[in-house]
């Protein structure tokens, strides 16, 4: 007796060693299957079957041995397999196919194979603490009474060796995978940080994290500000999305409103049953929504957005999915954060920049070194450089004062308490003439309050000095146009009071020169008040149909008429039954006989000719004279308020520098143009196009 017990052990021994030399290296638990249950078939002599669960628990994966080390490997779904009543038994079971099975044994696909009964151990062995692997059956198919492993010691024992080896790979496999997790999330970690572009930060968060999670789709709703609306990013969203408008959840809504606003993940594995879902988006693009994972995207304590991870592919969620997915959402989260910043960044720059360009002021900035770091076109212009010429030298040298220097002006500006000091001086350029500027500056501090640059603004004074000039040149001409006809009729009345007329025709002359002085004054007078009219936007305006025909039939003979008393060839070429023009008779008598008298006034010897003609949708009124010029520098401000050519106040030709100026506004008052063509010397051509009245 004692020598079969000896040989009993001795066989169980060799199986135990047999397993455990070629379970060694092998770390894949389908292979520690098929290897048990090809050397427990060969040792036993009885068919046997090998079952694991995948970790969702929807199937097992089963490999039937024959005794002659046949093998065949199955997937049988939960219910067809129907390992339940041997796995929850936790010990070492015997099922005769004759008494009385379960049910759902009779139903499963297991049953179909023995002849009298089944002898099944459950997977992990019975008594492991917390195993690794998932449950499991090892079945013996019709064991003969009297084989080894028909006593339940061997059969738990073999269980406990099948265990320890499954535990084995599937904690390789964990490991394994972790590693593969591990690089995936360092993978997308650089290629986020590696990026400041929202659109690369998607794309290279899409594939990874489908490809590693198994999932249908993945998106990334971000929090607008101020709504607290949660907006999914378009180029996540797939086909489906595509011709749908931007999916927005209002604040707190579904799923991911709940996540966002309460800071929490969640893993709900069936949607529909979940009463956060919103599933109208679902029902608008034909999306089916099963499971889902979602974080919060957070910065600090501040959620920006959430992360979803949408359909698993091979059964659900779990926490180590969830923990996969926090890992790649805090680099996205702060990927976001950058390049939104960046984003942001770079518009307030290029704003900024756009300023620096644009603005009518010279602009400069200067480092601590006093070197010129930039200049804008306006003051390129005033100094008549190049960029290059001025970039990395010093600003001292640069720039130069008729008074003073810029490094005294630079040390007021880094000494002034309040208000930012400003200098008023002639500015050297390139060729060596000046320009007048008024000077501003601000130095630039860092967070530390050291002064990293400063800024200068130059302000051309040219305009205001013309301007100076242009109402000094006014009050000049009008001082010497009132005094005139004032002495005039003082004297004249004066005369005529002393008796000195004695004659009724020299009173009669005397009268007239008075009367004649009166109503140049009251023409200057009538100017200035159209001219207040204007300003305040009193100026007439009306749509009556106007026939320029008639117009110039009034004005053009007594102009006629003053300029062949001149001496002057006045030619005229009025095309017959020109079309109307809308607007109101006095406005357009004013702008012609304004131009007509000019041409007449300053034109000393030659010629003088007015045409009007149709051309398309417009009148053409040309009107040119051989007269004194104008100069181009004066072109223009030609018409300017008060503006007066330079050289009509040399010529000594009286005027007020207001004719010009109202007729350029009574023209565009009634959408038309004005433009003016001059030679000094050689005459002038003002050219007004009016638009034809709609009938």
């Amino acid at each position: 007796m004692s020598d079969t017990l000896s040989i009993d052990s001795n066989q169980i021994h060799h199986l135990w060693q047999k397993l455990a030399e070629e379970l060694l290296n092998i770390f894949d638990a389908h292979g520690v299957c098929a290897i048990v249950a090809n050397e427990t078939a060969v040792f036993s002599q009885t068919t046997t079957v090998v079952g694991v669960s995948d970790p969702q628990n929807k199937y097992f994966d089963v490999w039937v041995c024959d005794k002659d080390g046949r093998i065949q490997q199955t997937r049988w779904n939960k219910e067809h397999a129907s390992f339940a009543s041997f796995i929850a038994a936790g010990k070492p079971t015997v099922q005769e196919k004759f008494n009385q099975p379960p049910a759902e044994l009779i139903r499963s696909e297991l049953w179909q194979i023995p002849r009298d009964r089944i002898m099944a151990v459950p997977l992990p062995a019975p008594g492991r603490y917390a195993p690794v692997s998932p449950p499991g059956i090892l079945c013996l198919i019709d064991p003969q009474d009297g084989q080894l492993l028909t006593n339940p010691d061997n059969l738990a024992a073999l269980a406990t060796h099948v265990t320890t080896a499954l535990d084995r790979a599937y904690l390789r496999q964990t490991v394994d995978r972790q590693d593969i997790e591990f690089a995936v999330v360092s993978e997308i970690s650089y290629a986020l940080t590696s990026t400041l572009s929202l659109q690369n930060i998607y794309r290279q968060l899409m594939e990874p994290v489908r490809r590693t999670l198994n999932v249908g789709s993945v998106s990334v709703g971000l929090i607008e500000q101020p709504s607290g609306d949660i907006i999914f990013v378009d180029i996540l969203m797939g086909e489906l999305f595509k011709d749908l408008p931007t999916i927005r959840l209002k604040k707190g809504q579904g799923i991911a409103g709940w996540v966002s606003e309460n800071r929490q993940s969640v893993i709900i594995n069936d949607v529909y049953s979940d009463k956060r879902f919103y599933a109208r988006v679902d029902r608008q693009s034909g999306f089916q929504t099963e499971n889902m994972i979602c974080i919060p995207l957070q910065i600090e304590d501040r959620v920006i957005g959430i992360l979803q991870a949408i359909n698993k592919q091979n059964g659900d969620f779990n926490e180590n999915d969830l923990r996969l997915l926090q890992a790649i959402g805090g680099p996205l989260a702060a990927a976001i954060e950058n390049a939104s910043l960046h984003t942001a960044v770079l518009a307030e720059k290029r704003r900024i920049e756009t300023i620096f360009a644009n603005m009518s002021e010279g602009m400069m900035t200067v480092d601590a070194d006093g070197l010129i770091t930039h200049a804008n076109d306006s003051l390129l212009s005033l100094l008549f450089r190049d960029l290059p010429s001025l970039l990395g030298h010093k600003a001292n040298d640069m720039i130069r004062f008729a008074n003073g220097s810029l490094s005294e002006f630079m040390e007021r500006v880094l000494t002034a308490e309040e208000e930012y000091p400003q200098l008023a001086t002639d500015m050297s350029q390139s060729g060596g003439s000046t320009v007048p500027i008024l000077l501003s500056g601000a130095p630039i501090r860092d967070e530390n309050g050291a002064v990293t640059e400063m800024i200068f603004v130059f302000s051309d004074l040219s305009q205001i000095r013309e301007v100076e000039r242009l109402r000094d040149d006014f009050f000049h001409g009008i001082i010497h146009e009132l005094r005139t006809p004032l002495a005039t009729i003082l004297m004249y009345a004066r005369l005529l009071r002393e008796g000195k007329a004695q004659q009724k025709e020299k009173a009669d002359r005397f009268l007239g020169v008075i009367e004649r002085e009166s109503d140049r004054l009251q023409k200057m007078v009538r100017q200035m008040l159209e001219v207040v009219k204007m300003e305040a936007s009193e100026f007439q305006r009306s749509n009556d149909l106007i026939d320029l025909n008639e117009l110039f039939d009034e004005i053009l003979p007594p102009l006629a008429d003053r300029a062949t008393e001149k001496g002057l060839t006045f030619r005229q070429r009025i095309a017959p039954a020109m079309s109307p023009v809308s607007g109101n008779q006095e406005t357009y008598h004013l702008i012609f006989k304004n131009l007509i008298d000019n041409a007449v006034k300053f034109t000393l010897s030659g010629t003088v000719r007015v045409e009007a003609y149709g051309d398309g949708g417009q009148i053409v009124v040309e009107v040119r004279d051989d007269g004194i010029g104008i100069p181009k520098q004066a072109l223009p401000n030609l018409f300017g308020r008060f503006f007066r050519a330079q050289t009509a106040v040399e010529r000594g030709i009286a005027g007020t520098g207001l004719g010009l100026y109202m007729v350029k506004v009574a023209v565009e008052n009634y959408n038309g143009s004005i433009d003016v063509k001059s030679t000094a010397g050689k005459g002038t051509t003002f050219t007004v196009k009016l638009p034809i009245a709609e009938v």
